[in-house]
């Protein structure tokens, strides 16, 4: 995506063009799966001045417009994508907390069907398969080597 294509979303939605936002959606696409901290470093490459309270302002509009979608696996800090609208998954890393995108695990959304759904009307489905990456996985081999070589 442009910076042309990014003002045209934020005015779809009637959000100002700003430079934070802007900026804000060029670091997600170009870094998905980032939290704030990570995001700010990114944004302030482009923008140095710009406030954290900046940041978390845009984050929070650009979420609640639909433009980025926050994610929170357990036990980690928040993080942001662009990826939107196509209530795909997320494979995370235990070992170094790396996060991919997973398609939707079978047909459209919610792509699964709850047993039970108490009769609420599902439209999403957010499911988070948790292991281990091939980076750490390959790390691990040696010292698993190392370890029965010494028994």
């Amino acid at each position: 995506m442009t910076s042309e294509d990014f003002e045209a979303q934020l005015r779809a939605v009637s959000l100002r063009v700003t430079r934070p936002r802007l900026a804000v959606l060029s670091a997600l696409r170009d870094n998905p799966h980032v939290d704030t901290e990570k995001v700010i470093e990114l944004v302030r490459a482009a923008l140095p001045t710009v406030s954290h309270q900046a940041v978390y302002d845009v984050l929070r509009a650009l979420t609640d417009a639909g433009l980025i979608r926050r994610i929170q696996p357990a036990g980690a800090n928040a993080r942001y994508e662009s990826r939107v609208g196509d209530n795909h998954h997320h494979v995370v890393c235990r070992s170094c907390g790396a996060i991919a995108d997973v398609d939707c695990t079978v047909g459209h959304a919610p792509c699964l069907t709850a047993s039970d759904d108490h009769g609420f009307v599902i439209d999403q489905a957010e499911v988070v398969f948790w292991g281990v990456c091939p980076d750490c996985s390959a790390a691990a081999v040696p010292n698993e080597t190392a370890s029965s070589e010494g028994k």
